[in-house]
């Protein structure tokens, strides 16, 4: 045989592997099982922390949820580069794609795309929340109460003979108007931290679906779902520490909850989705190629900007508390984030 033949015969064998579907039918059983398991563990993983800071019987030392907030950071800034950034590389520089494919990193620019729309996305946000803050502010203070304002209607109060402040309806009023103002300062805190919840659950939403998808279709199942069975575990747990922490009115407090269930389903949804077209789906054909490989690079530039932004930024250097704590504080804080993102990174040599 020439060595042509045997060049178009591994040209022909790769396109074959491009367009003829691999998927393993063996360990059906299983593969349905791996839906309640992973599951579970997932649901668990994201429920713990929020359950357990809020519960008065389960005592957990405040140093454990300090261990596992920043655990959970360095989980989710691993998972934006070894879990999602990588492999949306090699998707878009499969050899599957068209040539026009491999003259461009597009995921690296999708990624940058996605950075830049969060960005865009949470200045317009809080600008709009402050514009209507300063909005409310207004319309509560109609009588000249804000600092810096004068009342139309002469002196807030008079002295008395016997030395004391006669207490007036203005000052009622005016304390009337601070309580309002902490009501709306709370609830534009609240806000921005759900805008924030909402960025970092949808960039781990769409990476969790298609891993479930490739679990089950996957030939190595085994290997894949032992992995990840600790990678979901490991990641709810980073979820759920950022959920626990979230300070809201007590009208919000499904919110952190909502978040830890809805984690809880993306991955079984997604092994669900991959069992229901298992017959006619190819994980390696250019189609599957090119939807993995962008939704994972706009996933990797939510869970970019969020890790380094709204966790490492706002956690070690815009945090007064963390400013001001001793050196085993902030060595212990930054030790736990680089073990959870050195456990993360090499749970990526599997999955």
């Amino acid at each position: 045989m020439s060595s042509e033949d045997t060049v178009f015969q591994g040209s022909q064998a790769d396109a074959v592997s491009c367009t003829a579907s691999s998927v393993a039918h063996s360990l059906f059983g299983l593969r349905v099982a791996s839906i309640f398991i992973i599951m579970l563990g997932s649901t668990i993983g994201a429920l713990f922390p929020i359950l357990a800071r809020r519960s008065s019987w389960l005592l957990v030392p405040k140093g454990v949820f300090d261990f596992a907030k920043f655990f959970g950071s360095g989980v989710i800034i691993a998972t934006a580069f070894i879990h999602l950034l990588a492999p949306a590389l090699e998707a878009l520089g499969s050899e599957c794609l068209p040539p026009a494919w491999h003259e461009y990193p597009y995921a690296l620019a999708l990624c940058l795309f996605s950075i830049f729309c969060i960005f865009c996305v949470e200045l317009f946000a809080f600008r709009w929340g402050t514009a209507k803050l300063a909005r409310r502010r207004q319309e509560h203070d109609a009588h000249g109460h804000a600092h810096g304002s004068h009342a139309a209607h002469g002196p807030e109060g008079k002295l008395v003979e016997s030395g004391f402040r006669s207490r007036s309806s203005d000052d009622e009023r005016s304390d009337d108007l601070e309580a309002v103002k902490n009501i709306i300062a709370d609830d534009e805190n609240a806000m921005a931290q759900v805008i924030g919840v909402i960025i970092l659950e949808f960039g781990v939403a769409l990476h969790s679906v298609l891993i479930g998808l490739t679990l089950a279709v996957d030939p190595d199942f085994k290997i894949l779902f032992v992995v990840l069975v600790f990678h979901q575990t490991f990641e709810g747990l980073g979820i759920g520490s950022r959920l626990a922490y979230m300070k809201l009115p007590p009208r919000f407090h499904w919110v952190p909850v909502a978040g830890a269930i809805l984690f809880g389903i993306t991955t079984p949804v997604g092994i669900a989705a991959g069992l229901a077209i298992r017959t006619s789906y190819n994980p390696d054909s250019a189609t599957s190629s090119i939807v993995s490989g962008v939704l994972d690079s706009l996933s990797a530039g939510i869970l970019i900007y969020t890790g380094l932004v709204e966790l490492l930024a706002h956690e070690f250097i815009f945090n007064k508390e963390m400013m001001n704590a001793s050196n085993f504080k902030v060595a212990y804080s930054v030790g736990s984030m680089l073990l959870g993102c050195a456990v993360m990174a090499l749970l990526g040599k599997w999955a």
